[in-house]
């Protein structure tokens, strides 16, 4: 026991000389080892063929499943009942192979949107001009209005999965307080990460409603823009909190002769329409069951009970910014709770006969934590490079070229707003 306490003593000791990206660069690792062969196999295959970043296909391929999942699988517990949707930002920089991680995952659900579009201008042709024209079937959203993407939602409502390639132009229409668009797609993706209703209503067109909205987002953002992210009322208004944001922290210089083994990417795929096919299930008019509750065991329960105790009582003694994070963190705990569960059962398509696990919950939980790194370390990298707390005057300058507001700045750094006033008009 003796020994045994000062290994962990130890480990404790060395972990805090670690910097955070030394500390998220081996949770990565520990996250893949403990991930199901299919999904590890990709990412490690991705990184030595084609050289990308294994953070970048962890997180495109969580995207895959969460929107592959949608709201056919939830999970009830601590009074609150949570779905799999996630929104994902990858950061980096031109040509870092943001794109090929997303267009690698998200492969096994293009090809069925491939399908279920062909079978759509089938439709089409078929139907008589006075008829409606018919609803065309869709999992992922690309280069699409606000109004699309609404529609497309109400067509599909069990999830929609939107992918973006450069999140930035999105970014800078939510923080601009003319766009119509802009607040329009903030209060949709606001209100959709807690899986509201959402109610369109509109004089010229058809108006419709989403009784449970279920997006997803995944986009890349160059790392100069990430400044935009905080500014113009994005941090006030809770959309960055709901990030689980990715920038680069491994790379592979070195070419690689030869091909990844191809029944990596067909297990891989596999495993996505396993989950796919439960989904469109239950969207047949004919299935009286339109969504699975995951049960878990008493263990599991119980870590989860902990871990989120825990995570009030960070809260409570964190910084401005990050305080607000972990609220949001209290949510995720839950959503990646079942893109595990759904992960580890994929393979064989066994997700009604098992129970959410002790070890789902927390490898969960570790991912948690990672995204929580991933989080301070786009902090301390753009807010400002040479301190973890950043002065006021430094952010007050940036808040100043950014078009954020004093109350902004008076939020993220906790000072008083007049203290605030003073020094924004010297």
């Amino acid at each position: 026991m003796e020994y045994t306490n000062r290994e962990m003593i130890g480990a404790e000791l060395e972990n805090l000389t670690k910097s955070n990206l030394e500390k998220a660069q081996n949770m990565l690792q520990t996250i893949i080892s403990k991930l199901p062969k299919e999904y590890r196999e990709l990412i490690e295959s991705s990184f030595k063929y084609k050289r990308v970043p294994k953070e970048y296909m962890l997180c495109s391929i969580l995207f895959t499943v969460s929107t592959s999942v949608g709201l056919t699988f939830y999970l009830q517990a601590l009074g609150y009942r949570n779905y799999a949707n996630l929104y994902f930002t990858i950061i980096g920089s031109r040509g870092d192979a943001k794109t090929e991680a997303m267009k690698i995952a998200t492969k096994p659900i293009k090809v069925i949107d491939d399908k279920f579009y062909n079978d759509h201008l089938e439709d089409v042709d078929m139907t008589n001009p006075d008829e409606d024209a018919p609803k065309r079937k869709q999992v992922l959203v690309q280069n699409a209005s606000i109004e699309a993407a609404h529609k497309i939602h109400a067509d599909n409502p069990n999830s929609i999965g939107i992918l973006i390639d450069e999140i930035f132009a999105l970014v800078e229409k939510m923080g601009n307080s003319n766009s119509r668009d802009g607040i329009a797609w903030r209060n949709f993706l606001l209100e959709g990460y807690t899986n509201g209703y959402i109610d369109i209503s509109r004089k010229t067109t058809e108006s419709f409603r989403i009784n449970e909205s279920c997006p997803t987002l995944l986009g890349g953002l160059q790392h100069q823009f990430i400044p935009k992210l905080i500014a113009n009322g994005n941090l006030e208004s809770g959309f960055i909190d709901r990030q689980l944001f990715t920038p680069k922290l491994t790379s592979n210089s070195r070419l690689q002769k030869g091909y990844a083994d191809t029944e990596i990417m067909d297990s891989y795929s596999k495993s996505i329409k396993h989950i796919l096919d439960y989904k469109f299930q239950s969207e047949r008019v004919e299935e009286e069951t339109k969504q699975f509750e995951i049960k878990m065991t008493d263990e599991a329960h119980e870590r989860l009970f902990e871990y989120t105790q825990e995570l009030i009582n960070r809260q409570a003694m964190a910084k401005p910014i990050i305080k607000e994070y972990m609220s949001k963190m209290q949510i995720s705990i839950h959503k990646l709770c079942i893109n595990m569960f759904m992960m580890f059962h994929a393979a064989n398509s066994e997700f009604r006969s098992h129970l959410l696990s002790i070890e789902d919950v927390e490898l969960a939980m570790i991912l948690n934590e990672f995204y929580l790194m991933n989080f301070r370390i786009v902090l301390e990298n753009n807010i400002n490079s040479n301190s973890t707390e950043p002065k006021v005057d430094d952010i007050i300058k940036l808040a100043k070229r950014n078009n954020a507001s004093q109350k902004a700045v008076a939020e993220i750094t906790g000072v008083h707003k007049g203290t605030v006033s003073k020094k924004w008009n010297k």
